[in-house]
């Protein structure tokens, strides 16, 4: 199956939430012999299953699954450290003869193996963090990101201002360092052979799926899991429960939203989610092979392996 280089083969299935990027690796890490490795910021925390999509018991079953279940809900897992261990999975993996396949829709930790950041060894300053997130809360998440933009606009035009765990990091990169978090980004890429395959929908088509899923995972029983995680001395502000669903059903069980509305606000911010997505993966990129999994088959994507 791999041919036309020396290196060894990784393939990325990428794409937004929803797409269908889970049933196309289980099929090729069936086809190939390949396993599984997670590229979800959300899935290395334990006791979020439902909310995170993390694979089932069944799914892990049918393959080898890699980077699920890292660390507890109060604890860090940095990107340099998710790293390393994705290497070490990615290179035990071809130690094995088999072909690891790098699955998931978080941007910033597939460019990290893709692309080989050099990621600042820059320890978590608590403090510093906690300053940076009472100036935003006081002066709103826009002034932080200019904040970053007058130190390191290189690294501000890359991070919604939206997101202030991000402008929060670089901002302490930047104060901790002294020099801009995107000067000390730089990337030496993995002797791989990477096949990029992006998985996608017309969007009407994603956003029906996504309220299929947001669905599913209620009557699967998410709001349970939240609950689990509140009662377990988990708090609030968290950024394991601040991410997407979590955040929005902890509305309902502090009684702010009834639960029809917290499942509303988790299907709307997922939709939000998808073009942030799309930002790190777009459509125009000649470096991903996308398919919608309607009109493309498993076979036509194993073809793309070769060469």
């Amino acid at each position: 199956m791999v041919s036309g280089s020396s290196w060894p083969l990784l393939v990325a299935i990428v794409g937004p939430t929803a797409a269908g990027k889970t049933a196309l690796s289980l099929e090729l890490a069936e086809r190939l012999g390949g396993e599984i490795v997670s590229a979800d910021s959300r899935q290395i925390y334990r006791g979020m299953d439902i909310g995170s999509a993390k694979a089932t018991p069944a799914e892990q079953a049918r393959a080898p699954h890699h980077l699920l279940d890292l660390v507890d809900p109060d604890q860090v897992l940095t990107l340099a450290e998710y790293q390393r261990l994705a290497y070490r999975a990615i290179a035990d993996i071809h130690g094995r003869g088999r072909v690891p396949l790098l699955v998931g829709g978080s941007g910033q930790h597939v460019a990290a193996i893709l692309e080989g950041w050099r990621i600042p060894e820059v320890a978590p300053q608590p403090a510093l963090r906690a300053a940076l997130a009472a100036d935003a809360a006081a002066a709103g998440a826009e002034a932080l990101h200019a904040r970053l933009a007058a130190l390191d606009p290189a690294a501000a035009s890359r991070i919604d201002h939206r997101n202030v765990r991000r402008v929060i990091r670089a901002l302490e990169v930047c104060l901790v360092t002294g020099r801009p978090i995107s000067e000390l980004q730089r990337k030496e890429p993995p002797a791989y052979r990477i096949v990029r395959i992006g998985v996608t929908r017309p969007r009407p088509v994603l956003y029906e799926r996504i309220d299929r899923r947001v669905d599913r995972m209620v009557e699967a029983g998410l709001v349970d899991e939240v609950r689990r995680l509140a009662d377990a001395g988990y708090g609030w502000d968290l950024p394991a429960l601040t991410g997407l669903g979590y955040r929005q059903i902890g509305l309902y069980l502090r009684g702010e939203k009834t639960l029809a509305e917290a499942v509303a606000l988790v299907k709307q911010a997922t939709r939000r989610f998808v073009q942030q997505q799309y930002n790190w993966f777009p459509l125009d990129d000649p470096a991903i092979r996308w398919l919608d999994p309607d009109y493309v088959t498993t076979e036509e994507a194993l073809a793309w392996m070769d060469g």
